[in-house]
């Protein structure tokens, strides 16, 4: 469709922490730098890993935990480096069919929360099955980054 795309997704390992009580924007950035110094090497193998995108947040509908997660390189899905800090871990997502939706600019919370409101009207009047009570942002670019900005939002099919 012209306003969304479905994409399939295989299953992959993602490294990331959970931020309790905090605002989306207050936990997008504590997130950020636990799971920035996880590749920088804060890890059993002090090993430095690339940085990769996209960059994902978990919102649940009414609640104030957020799971902030970044993609493991390809070459490390096999057997990642445990992490060395007790918040930090690795999980395995299974695969998925996701309904997405992209924008431009620059994406705080709202913006985020409204292209997924967008997104999830379209599905309810096309009458496509998906998970409503939870959507990923995913975010493809660094702050610097001033031009020709990739956000995203996705829901799950059912």
């Amino acid at each position: 469709a012209k306003d969304y795309e479905l994409r399939q997704y295989e299953t992959a390992k993602w490294v990331s922490t959970v931020i309790r009580g905090e605002t989306q924007k207050e936990a997008m950035r504590q997130g950020f730098w636990k799971l920035f110094h996880y590749i920088q090497g804060k890890n059993e193998k002090e090993m430095k890993i690339d940085m990769t995108v996209p960059v994902t947040c978990l919102v649940k509908s009414g609640c104030t935990d957020f799971k902030i997660s970044f993609f493991v390189p390809f070459e490390h899905q096999d057997s990642p480096p445990q992490p060395t800090d007790s918040d930090v871990f690795i999980e395995e997502r299974k695969a998925a069919a996701l309904f997405v939706r992209s924008f431009g600019g620059f994406a705080s919370p709202e913006k985020y929360a409204d292209e997924a409101e967008a997104l999830a009207r379209t599905l309810r009047n096309r009458g496509q099955p998906f998970h409503e009570d939870f959507f990923y942002t995913a975010g493809y670019d660094s702050p610097f980054k001033l031009f020709n900005r990739h956000n995203e939002v996705w829901y799950f099919k059912k």
